[in-house]
């Protein structure tokens, strides 16, 4: 995903465009396969896009789960096999994907509405699915006040417990640094250089006798409900979704989150490369957009969704009445008030030599 001129995407809000109509395809009447990642994402794609697709175009779709690397991909292109025809992958894995060949290249024109979806929704290779966040969360009333930065996710002393850390490098080196001091806008820049490497590092170790480490999207909301962990990082959807299965809600905290995309790949070889095209059409329209974020709050690419998503909804509580949207308060990553004090996630500085490098050392310092 490329970085967003956040000045430009928040002043974009001031337009309400009218939605592009959708073009009729024919569809074969052989089934589709989408691969996600499963859980209360994939039970929410289920519900806003595949079974509303199956019915709008009379065809079979299905959502299958997997881990979300490539090698399973990659066999499929080289054996010429093609189980999935969609896949749901991370920012760092678009770019990796495209450059061997694993997914056909996006036609701009089969999606009509291109032009209202987020700057940097339409890849050469992919389509933004939508934009999540690595937040921290914590159960409230644990605390006398409320953990506000990654500043206090450090502070042992004022938040005592364990503390959730996603394991691996990405997410958590940005993280360190900002807990550090770095401001949002320098992270990528710092960590490109051996001092702030070795500073992000450092910063890590003064948490490591109280970080617990997750891999599952689950294990954050079960570990701060069960007070295993009393911190965490998460990703916001999970939250969300553990908080509509529970009595006691759990909180998020928007300050320096860490925000991406997910996007829409077609698998290189597809017998059924139109109806794939027509599938990620429609899962971008914004309808289906608005559907997927009221059954989980990740956000929406159309700009028309994010616009609707808060109608009629209760917002989180704010000290004053809000004239600019830029700052209303809302549970979406993509909602400008949440976009503009967040860190857009890149992913180019981890596929590069360096970013390896910095996983070597991640994980030399902290197993």
């Amino acid at each position: 995903m490329k970085t967003h001129h956040l000045s430009t995407l928040i002043a974009a809000f001031s337009l309400v465009l009218p939605a592009h109509a959708q073009s009729p395809v024919q569809i074969p009447a052989q089934g589709l396969t989408v691969a996600n990642f499963g859980g209360a994402n994939g039970k929410a794609q289920d519900a806003a896009f595949i079974q509303p697709f199956k019915a709008a175009y009379k065809t079979e779709a299905r959502g299958v789960e997997y881990p979300g690397d490539l090698p399973a991909i990659r066999n499929m292109v080289k054996e010429r096999k093609n189980e999935w025809d969609v896949a749901e992958v991370e920012s760092a894995d678009l770019k990796a994907g495209c450059d061997a060949g694993l997914f056909e290249r996006m036609d701009r024109g089969s999606i009509p509405h291109a032009g209202m979806l987020l700057p940097g929704t339409v890849q050469e290779c992919g389509v933004g699915a939508f934009v999540w966040a690595t937040v921290m969360a914590y159960e409230p009333g644990r605390f006398k006040e409320a953990p506000r930065s990654w500043q206090d996710f450090w502070d042992v002393q004022r938040f005592p417990g364990k503390r959730g850390l996603r394991k691996g490098a990405r997410y958590n080196m940005e993280i360190a640094l900002m807990a550090d001091g770095v401001h949002r806008r320098d992270v990528y820049a710092m960590l490109a250089t051996e001092a702030g490497a070795r500073r992000a590092l450092a910063k890590l170790e003064q948490l490591k006798p109280h970080i617990i480490w997750w891999e599952s999207g689950s294990q954050p909301p079960q570990r701060l409900a069960s007070g295993e962990t009393t911190l965490s990082t998460a990703f916001n959807g999970r939250i969300a979704a553990a908080n509509r299965e529970r009595l006691s809600p759990l909180a998020i905290s928007w300050a320096d989150a860490v925000y991406e995309l997910d996007y829409w790949v077609i698998i290189k070889g597809t017998p059924r490369l139109e109806q794939a095209r027509a599938f990620i059409s429609f899962a971008t329209s914004e309808e289906a957009q608005l559907a997927f974020s009221r059954e989980i709050p990740y956000g929406p690419t159309h700009f028309n969704a994010i616009l609707r998503y808060d109608t009629g909804r209760s917002r989180p509580a704010a000290s004053a009445p809000v004239t600019d949207l830029s700052m209303a308060g809302s549970d979406l990553p993509s909602a400008p008030g949440n976009m503009r004090r967040s860190l857009a996630f890149d992913p180019a500085f981890w596929t590069k030599a360096g970013g390896a490098a910095l996983e070597k050392q991640f994980a030399q310092h902290m197993k």
